[in-house]
């Protein structure tokens, strides 16, 4: 009795002595699991956290908060079924991942959860576990048959070679260069904050996240200098600050001295990650895009038909316009607008890509976007590019040749279309050339020392002079005069492209507003928090006054869509953002403002039910949510759910008659 009891003592005591002091493998390992790991935890404003738990409730809310900081575990891709069918793209994909390796990385996504989760239909969960065995696979929802997944794999743990003297490499990477990281990027020379000393090129690295942190002013920043050394032990300064955040392993493509210097090119290439995802940059363009799951659900809800006339208010990128250009079968009218001139020339290049010929663009303010019926006549118009290679060149980019001229002409030229002059269709951009080359203008540009007349000059210079021959042959056998200036002015504004925007001379037409009820249907995806958007490291910036302000922009913007579309039509709301401020606030506002409006039921349904209810704040301001009956009309997608999408809000209004 008394051995077994010394026995348990001496075991007791040996215990102790471990924990007192523990091996060097211990050591090890217990420093690498606590400092060498992806455990972010997503900061707020306190006073933002505190309404979102209002809304969410506390443990709700702590499961957004995580999912906000991983990425999806699967990437969705749309299939532009006007070029190729979802089959022959998974065939292309499959053969494409077979090569590079990647189809060993991933890992089965289990949908099966689904069915307890309470928020989301029970059948349209049955169907949504689509996800089946293969890597590559095809949605199962009806009417999103033509959307594949790819599936990925994380976390994952990774051994950066840790040692208690010796820890590794590091580099430290800006928290936007992070999160295209955990999306499947590398990391590239401007996303490098700071470095561990002595790298070289081929050295392996642990990569981590410098994340915003809290200022003496009571903001945020990173307190970091670009070029910083780190150290890795725990006299540097911000060792402390990069534990939990360190999202893979990497082989160094430059070394610390050229990472500083250069101004572009790989740093890092990542081979290890965290979260392994498939990269589809340059994969199949045209064929396919990549595309958020609720996004293609969106343009479904609007429901697009051949023969319409649709608007997408704030288009950029795209997605969405080319969606519902291909949902019409590019038969109808799609008008996508945007206030940015590069953003706009970004849509026309994806629908050049996709051979989508429906779509016309418009730089425009949606704040402004109604314009008066007797401004109608100063209303613009612009001709859709036909494929990648149109050139769009306006005559009020050059300098007219004469008094007189059109200012608003906007002529496509490419050598897969018909060049027009005087009548004559000229097949082949050889031919057009060759036609042109006797004009007396382009003789006159040879004259005073511009040899154009060449196969090797850019087909833009033609195209410019070309344009400049139109317009000035207006009215017929009247010459015309070019003179050394104008050719070298139209030349380099070719050359250069349109101010800051370096495009190759394209340029995009202004647009004054349209008519009311001038639309069928109108696709409003508002420019937003974006508190939805997966993988996300920070949000503290976001306080409940910029929430606020969100919504007010949001509402002056819905204003101008309601005025757009025609009774009977349709108009859809959507957002990327978790706030109900910008969600179902905004949904209260438009019923109670205009008694014409309705919410309509939504096809495919597969995000969740909206929140009912209403906030308070310190303030005494309150935040009206939806009513009772109403949160089944609308779609919400919460991150946290087994669907694993991005944060997103989907409403849908069926427009009744117009009070006059």
């Amino acid at each position: 009795m008394k051995k077994k009891g010394r026995d348990l003592l001496e075991a007791f005591r040996k215990t102790f002595l471990t924990l007192q002091n523990p091996t060097p493998r211990q050591i090890k390992m217990d420093a690498s699991s606590e400092r060498y790991c992806y455990n972010p935890i997503l900061r707020w404003n306190p006073q933002v956290e505190d309404y979102f738990i209002k809304a969410y409730g506390s443990l709700h809310f702590a499961q957004i908060s995580k999912a906000l900081t991983r990425p999806s575990c699967y990437s969705c891709i749309r299939v532009n079924t006007l070029k190729t069918t979802s089959d022959a793209v998974i065939e292309k994909l499959q053969e494409i991942m077979r090569k590079s390796g990647s189809d060993n990385d991933v890992e089965d996504i289990n949908f099966e959860e689904i069915k307890a989760n309470k928020s989301i239909d029970l059948d349209m969960a049955e169907k949504q576990s689509c996800l089946q065995n293969g890597s590559v696979s095809k949605c199962q929802i009806p009417g999103l048959e033509y959307v594949v997944f790819v599936k990925g794999s994380g976390p994952h743990t990774i051994d950066y070679g840790y040692a208690p003297d010796k820890p590794p490499k590091e580099v430290l990477v800006s928290r936007k260069c992070a999160e295209a990281v955990l999306r499947g990027a590398q990391v590239y020379v401007p996303g490098v904050m700071a470095c561990s000393a002595h790298v070289e090129e081929g050295d392996a690295v642990a990569v981590s996240v410098a994340v915003e942190q809290p200022a003496p002013d009571g903001g945020w920043g990173l307190g970091i200098t670009r070029g910083t050394v780190l150290q890795g032990l725990q006299t540097d300064p911000y060792y402390f600050e990069r534990n939990g955040l360190y999202i893979g392993q990497g082989t160094t493509m430059l070394s610390r001295a050229r990472i500083f210097r250069a101004s572009q090119g790989i740093a890092v290439d990542m081979n290890n990650q965290v979260f392994k995802l498939p990269s589809f940059h340059d994969v199949l363009e045209g064929e396919i895009f990549l595309q958020n799951l609720p996004s293609i659900v969106a343009a479904h809800a609007l429901d697009p038909r051949k023969g319409e006339r649709i608007l997408d208010m704030c288009a950029a990128p795209g997605g969405k316009t080319t969606a519902i250009a291909i949902l019409m079968k590019d038969e109808g009218e799609v008008i996508a607008a945007d206030r940015s001139h590069n953003k706009v020339m970004d849509i026309q290049k994806l629908a050049a890509e996709m051979g989508l010929t429906c779509i016309t663009t418009y730089k425009l303010d949606a704040l402004k976007a109604v314009c008066k019926r007797n401004g109608s006549s100063d209303m613009t118009t612009l001709c859709g590019n036909k494929d990648n290679n149109d050139v769009v060149i306006q005559s009020s980019d050059l300098r007219p040749l004469e008094n007189g001229g059109s200012s608003t002409t906007t002529v496509g030229l490419n050598a897969d279309t018909k060049c027009k002059e005087n009548g004559r269709l000229y097949k082949s951009w050889g031919l057009c050339m060759r036609r042109f080359s006797s004009l007396p203008v382009i003789q006159e540009c040879q004259r005073v020392g511009y040899p154009l007349i060449s196969s090797k000059m850019p087909r833009v210079t033609y195209l410019s002079l070309i344009l400049n021959i139109l317009v000035s042959n207006e009215k017929a056998n009247e010459r015309t005069y070019i003179s050394k200036a104008d050719i070298r002015k139209n030349m380099r504004r070719m050359r250069n492209g349109p101010g800051r925007n370096q495009s190759l001379g394209g340029r995009v037409e202004n647009s004054k507003g349209f008519l009311p009820n001038s639309f069928d249907r109108v696709l409003l995806d508002a420019p937003c928090s974006a508190l939805g958007l997966r993988p996300r490291l920070f949000a503290g910036e976001e306080t409940i006054e910029t929430l606020r302000n969100h919504g007010k922009y949001q509402r002056r913007m819905f204003d101008q869509a309601v005025q757009l579309v025609r009774p009977g039509g349709v108009l859809v709301y959507s957002t990327c953002t978790i706030n109900p401020g910008e969600n179902e606030a905004l949904v209260r506002y438009a019923l109670d403002t205009y008694k014409f409006l309705s919410l309509a039921p939504q096809h495919p349904r597969i995000g969740g039910p909206g929140l009912v209810g209403s906030c308070q704040f310190p303030d005494g301001y309150i935040e009206e949510w939806l009513r009772p009956g109403e949160e089944e009309l609308v779609q919400r997608f919460d991150p946290s759910s087994p669907l694993d999408t991005i944060g997103f809000f989907i409403a849908k209004f069926v427009v009744g008659p117009k009070e006059t």
